[in-house]
């Protein structure tokens, strides 16, 4: 998986939105995943996508929080997260 992965849905505005600002900051350096591809996804994360994943855990949904993304991508991996 990579670092960054924004769960988000075809013919949403709010993702692409952070689709936009993902690119523009961290230009092909993310993954796209459409929540309604598994039934898992769409059970987490149906009724607030777009949301971003850091290393795999939740960073936030609706909208990229681009300044608080910056700053953690900065730390390590498995560094605590505020």
């Amino acid at each position: 998986m990579s670092r960054v992965t924004l769960i988000s849905r075809e013919g949403c505005h709010l993702c692409q939105d952070a689709e936009a600002v993902l690119e523009r900051i961290l230009p092909g350096q993310w993954e796209r995943v459409d929540v309604d591809s598994s039934i898992e996804l769409e059970r987490d994360f149906g009724d607030r996508v777009p949301v971003v994943l850091l290393d795999g855990a939740e960073h936030g949904y609706w909208r990229v929080e681009e300044a608080r993304l910056l700053r953690d991508l900065a730390k390590p991996p498995g560094a605590p997260r505020l």
